[in-house]
């Protein structure tokens, strides 16, 4: 393990070396010669043969001379922490390489290079992430990590696939673009933001809509607690589905593109101001502003407390989770792919 490890560090110090060496070549020369002593018997290592060389002694040897003279009892002890520190820089640098592989795997199938927490991860997409149960203790975590491996093997096959938005038995609630065009699918949540910006990037984007037909399906994120990731984004979500489709699309475009008198989008006012009480007020004022009688409002208001409106939610969230497995929200099937995270607008 001694000369593993040291060859693991002699790799970190060759690149300042090999900038030292520009300017003093003899360094380099120096340090070339211990470099290929050690990948010698690392490649010995490897093929499970005996080093035969003495590198190993020749680190030791290195290290303890200086104690060997002042300090003589404490050679043992510190050869043998030699050979502990030496295990744990292997086991470090082999448990970094394979995080390493995890993360490109993950972000290449997901979208995200952290599979239970989308939202600690900063080389993913812009999204709105659906964030699992932190582990509470080390058997948790474990199981979590080999369950990680477990969905990005069986999600392989999701990432090489071409996708059919047609496929899916997903209840839509609005759509924008050509009903001639083909069909575009994109999950979103209303009270995430980047699904805000998505929504006003797609109707900026005129050529895309001339050839598409996005059509919108409500999954608002709910977290391990059961409870929704954004305030009023579950009762929203009830009452696009029970609305007529003029209503729903009515409701999800002030949602994201209006403002109140203060100047705040409704976006913001129903995720940070209003109580569920005072947002379904709202709700059923601007549907009688829109032209809906008392009627229609009460009908509308018990369909979005329905069982039929909860197989819909339960419905699309394992479509959602399950099946086109997204780690974070928007997610659209277009042109026979996957894309997750924010539709950029054309320059």
């Amino acid at each position: 393990m001694v000369c593993v490890a040291a060859f693991i560090i002699l790799c970190l110090i060759s690149v300042v070396v090999g900038f030292l060496s520009i300017f003093k070549k003899d360094i380099g020369a120096k340090w070339w010669k211990v470099f290929k002593k050690a990948w010698h018997c690392v490649f010995k290592k490897v093929r499970l043969q005996k080093c035969d060389t003495n590198f190993k002694e020749d680190v030791k040897n290195s290290i303890l001379k200086k104690v060997v003279i002042k300090h003589p009892k404490w050679v043992k002890p510190i050869s043998i922490a030699i050979e502990v520190i030496a295990v744990l820089i292997v086991f470090v640098t082999v448990w970094s390489i394979v995080i390493a592989i995890k993360s490109l795997l993950a972000l290449w199938v997901f979208g995200t290079c952290n599979v239970s927490q989308p939202s600690q991860c900063s080389l993913g997409a812009e999204v709105c992430s659906i964030d699992q149960a932190e582990p509470t203790n080390l058997i948790e975590k474990l199981g979590q990590g080999f369950g990680e491996w477990g969905e990005i093997f069986a999600a392989i096959p999701d990432r090489l696939k071409t996708w059919d938005a047609n496929s899916f038995k997903v209840t839509t609630v609005a759509d924008l673009g050509n009903p001639e065009g083909s069909t575009v699918l994109e999950i979103i949540d209303p009270g995430c933001s980047v699904c805000l910006q998505s929504y006003r990037n797609l109707q900026k984007d005129q050529d895309f809509l001339e050839a598409h037909q996005v059509k919108f399906a409500i999954y608002p994120i709910t977290l391990p607690d059961g409870s929704y990731k954004f305030k009023n984004s579950g009762l929203l979500a009830r009452y696009l589905y029970a609305a007529t489709p003029g209503y729903s699309a009515q409701l999800l475009e002030r949602i994201f593109t209006e403002r109140n008198d203060d100047g705040v989008n409704y976006q913001t006012v129903f995720n940070e101001q209003l109580s569920a009480e005072d947002a379904k007020a709202t709700i059923e004022e601007w549907l009688i502003g829109w032209g809906a009688s008392a009627a229609d409002v009460t009908k509308i208001s018990e369909l979005a407390n329905s069982a039929a409106v909860e197989d819909i939610l339960q419905s699309t969230k394992h479509i959602v989770e399950q099946e086109i497995n997204a780690k974070g929200i928007p997610v659209m099937l277009v042109d026979g792919r996957k894309v997750s995270g924010l539709f950029k607008a054309p320059e």
